[in-house]
């Protein structure tokens, strides 16, 4: 048995009248409803930590348990963003799809066959066709309500925490030439780490803070941070006056606070040419053909909110296939019991070792719990990764191979 051309326009029209005024709750069952003859499927989100893939409720269905990334074929499938089949004994066939929207890793698919469907290379095809309509899906439901949200969360999420989630980009974009992603950890205690990007044309801008102090007056101080740099640079402003711009924005609306330190930056995709200004960050590292070959050490000011007339733009000549790495504080200063930090060169090495094997938000992912195990106890700071890729071959890695 297959799916045919016609039953997979259908399943796909079927979708799109259900969900045009369905409730973030309702998804999952239109979904399952609007599936083609043969199939079920069912929704897993991954929670807010990316350590596990959650069931989304459904009225017709028992709840599966969560699974874990790190240990099942859900988890290899969403790591890896590529399709598996697999097979049990007296158990039916099932697809995994990574769910995404877009390009960004949002849970994964099971497509469950309810007769003899085989799972060859056309019906693989319409489920990446019908998975693709049900990534847009919810990340176009999830604002509109609680419920999808809830389903990632396993536990209260701070105020602060609330404020910077509700400002950031989606964690991963990619174009035909280049890949930008990010993590944030503890996802769940957030207070003054954040990031942004912008894509204008040929130019992509880029940036990651870092607001001295915790909770949520460090998260209202990246808050006007990021919204002032935004203001300017979509009112025309050059990298030049971003940073200018922030220093202002403080001064007027948190005199108290004491500064944010970040790392602002534009590169231009069709030359490889990298400008950007460090307001007292941790240096970038740039990765070269799997290898940490520098850090990017220009472009120094003061810290945002700390007036500095003494602005420098460093350039950089980037290499089809160079990576960047910006991170904060957080991830280099994680301290184990004997008071011992993790440290760049652990990072390093560590990046050394993902660079180029996998997409690029599961080696941040990787990254990011690697510096988070390295504490002894809850963590004492944010730990915030960017990773930007100029490169076809990394673009090309975010999209599932189906035929």
């Amino acid at each position: 048995m297959t799916v045919t051309g016609d039953q997979w326009r259908g399943a796909i029209a079927n979708l799109l009248q259900r969900t045009r005024r369905a409730l973030p709750d309702d998804l999952a069952a239109d979904v399952a409803a609007a599936a083609p003859p043969g199939l079920d499927v069912r929704m897993y989100l991954v929670d807010q930590e990316q350590r596990a893939l959650h069931g989304v409720p459904r009225p017709d269905a028992e709840l599966p348990e969560p699974l874990m990334v790190e240990s099942t074929t859900a988890g290899r499938v969403f790591m890896t963003v590529e399709p598996l089949v697999s097979t049990a004994a007296g158990r039916p066939a099932r697809l995994w799809m990574p769910l995404l929207d877009g390009t960004e890793r949002l849970g994964v698919l099971e497509f469950i066959a309810l007769s003899d469907l085989v799972f060859d290379d056309d019906v693989t095809f319409g489920c990446d066709l019908f998975g693709q309509l049900v990534g847009h899906l919810v990340a176009a439901k999830i604002p509109y309500g609680d419920a999808l949200l809830k389903v990632k969360r396993t536990r209260r999420m701070s105020e602060a925490s609330e404020l910077v989630w509700r400002l950031l980009p989606p964690l991963t974009f990619v174009c035909n030439t280049m890949t930008v992603s990010a993590i944030l950890e503890p996802c769940y205690e957030v207070g003054g780490d954040g990031f942004d990007y912008a894509i204008n044309g040929p130019l992509l801008f880029f940036a990651i803070f870092d607001t001295a102090g915790h909770e949520l007056r460090a998260g209202l101080g990246t808050a006007v941070v990021m919204s002032a740099i935004r203001a300017a640079r979509r009112s025309g402003a050059g990298l030049y006056a971003l940073p200018r711009a922030a220093d202002q924005a403080l001064e007027v609306h948190l005199p108290e606070l004491r500064f944010t330190t970040a790392f602002l930056a534009e590169l231009d995709l069709a030359s490889g040419r990298l400008r950007y200004i460090n307001a007292g960050h941790p240096q970038p590292l740039l990765i070269r053909h799997g290898k940490v070959v520098r850090s990017l050490v220009g472009g120094r000011r003061m810290p945002l909110g700390l007036d500095d007339s003494q602005i420098e733009i460093a350039e950089e000549m980037l290499e089809r296939g160079d990576q960047l790495l910006l991170f904060t504080d957080g991830v280099t200063e994680a301290r184990d019991r004997a008071g011992e930090p993790f440290g760049t060169e652990r990072l390093i090495d560590l990046v050394q070792r993902n660079a180029g094997h996998l997409p690029a938000p599961e080696t941040l992912r990787r990254l990011c719990h690697a510096a988070l195990s390295h504490y002894d106890g809850p963590p004492a700071d944010d730990a915030t990764l960017l990773l930007v890729e100029w490169s076809q071959k990394a673009a090309a890695a975010m999209m599932p191979t189906t035929a």
